[in-house]
């Protein structure tokens, strides 16, 4: 797999946990914890991407 296949994944999984954060937040008894544990792995993730990027 090359470089830019991965980074390619990695933004598609990126873009799914985003889809899912929101998808948690317009729930009224929404984990607040799992978002938070979301949230990191989206920052990990647009990270990963962007080390990879350059």
């Amino acid at each position: 797999m090359s470089t830019t296949e991965y980074v390619a994944q990695l933004a598609e999984k990126h873009h799914r946990v985003d889809d899912e954060i929101q998808s948690e937040l317009t729930h009224p008894s929404a984990d607040r914890l799992h978002i938070s544990e979301l949230k990191r792995e989206k920052l990990r993730l647009k990270e990963k991407i962007e080390e990879l990027s350059t």
